[in-house]
């Protein structure tokens, strides 16, 4: 991925929805619906010379979806 603009703990998030998006095959348009919003916004997530970024309430419906707790999505140690 290029150079983001991002925080390195905004980054991990975006990474790891990105990764559970491609390792389930589940296209932006998926995402955006389990979070109740537009493909375009995921798609303006995961480029990274913008500054959307998912919010804990995103974070809570993807972890509910998947069955992961909202801890899952952050790192294990402080970045």
């Amino acid at each position: 991925m290029a150079e983001s603009i991002l925080t390195p703990i905004e980054q991990h998030v975006v990474d790891f929805v990105y990764k559970l998006r491609t390792e389930n095959n589940l296209t932006q348009e998926d995402i955006g619906t389990i979070i109740d919003v537009k493909q375009t916004f995921i798609a303006n997530i995961e480029n990274p010379k913008n500054r959307s970024k998912y919010n804990l309430n995103h974070i809570n419906k993807l972890a509910d979806h998947f069955g992961l707790s909202p801890q899952d999505f952050l790192p294990k140690k402080a970045l």
